[in-house]
């Protein structure tokens, strides 16, 4: 029997801090946690992906331990944090058309100065790049990034490149990168 799970991308309500943009606030969160006011109060994402979800799954229903992490864009970013920052949780993950370097791009630069501040330090341990340069090569999981060769983000918010030289250099993970055409 397979579960699957899709949790939205950040936490709703007339009382959770947003943004009027669709790259921030309640429709992105990053699934990080967030540390700056007024988003600390609510955006604790990771936490809540990481703790909260898998608990309240494992309470209601009869399921294995063993799980794979799988997301598109930003949801790919959280996808590959999840697993980077929490070795052996994880047997595989699936990031299409991900964020992979959020620190050096616009949408993640966005996110992470307002969730976060202005310490960019702060930021590398939301940072799949940074995450996979630190990673253990014992830790490596199955990782299967899929990016459409024909995305308008490829090169100035996606980067997966970046991500597979961090990989390559870390030699730390079972990377299968696909580019699929047209798409």
């Amino acid at each position: 029997m397979w579960e699957l799970v899709m949790p939205d991308t950040s936490p709703r309500g007339e009382q959770v801090a947003n943004d009027d943009g669709y790259d921030l606030g309640q429709g992105a969160g990053f699934y990080l946690n967030a540390t700056q006011p007024p988003w600390a109060t609510h955006y604790q994402m990771y936490d809540y992906l990481r703790d909260e979800l898998p608990a309240l799954i494992q309470s209601q229903f009869n399921v294995s331990d063993r799980c794979a992490i799988s997301g598109h864009s930003m949801g790919g970013h959280g996808a590959l944090i999840m697993a980077l920052k929490n070795p052996g949780k994880y047997t595989s993950v699936s990031a299409f058309a991900p964020i992979v370097n959020p620190c050096s791009v616009p949408w993640g630069i966005k996110a992470f100065s307002t969730y976060l501040g202005e310490d960019k330090n702060a930021w590398l341990e939301w940072d799949s790049c940074a995450l996979m340069y630190a990673s253990n090569a014992q830790d490596a999981i199955p990782t299967l990034i899929d990016q459409g060769d024909n995305d308008q983000f490829l090169a100035d918010q996606l980067q997966p490149a970046v991500l597979a030289e961090a990989a390559r250099q870390a030699e730390s993970v079972a990377d299968d990168a696909a580019y699929s055409a047209g798409i």
